[in-house]
């Protein structure tokens, strides 16, 4: 048997068991979705797992972080990080962003 063509592969389905606010990064063991709108909780919706986002991220006078480098979702503190740890790859930095004067960093999600 071959495979089959769904569909282009920037959502994947999810129902969540609570409700899910837009905005919401989603960690479900390997893959990091963000809810692009609300999903009701035994609903079925959509998070996107590519595009470009601004992440949440440390503000610690260490966390400046380089266009290009890797990314990690940091599920415990809700921040993206360059930390790999037990941290989920989310994609790369687009954009750089401060240590201090940065709460986000702008991500193309790769996964």
């Amino acid at each position: 048997m071959s495979a089959t063509f769904v569909h282009d592969g920037a959502t994947v389905d999810y129902t969540p068991g609570a409700a899910v606010t837009a905005g919401d990064v989603v960690v479900q063991a390997d893959l990091i979705g963000v809810a692009k709108l609300d999903i009701d909780a035994n609903a079925l919706g959509a998070l996107a797992v590519e595009g470009v986002f601004d992440f949440p991220k440390d503000t610690s006078s260490t966390s400046a972080i380089a266009v290009g480098t890797q990314l990690y979702w940091d599920a415990a503190n809700e921040v993206a990080t360059a930390t790999v740890g037990a941290n989920k790859y989310i994609g790369k930095a687009v954009k750089a962003a401060a240590a201090t004067s940065a709460s986000t960093v702008r991500v193309r999600m790769s996964q």
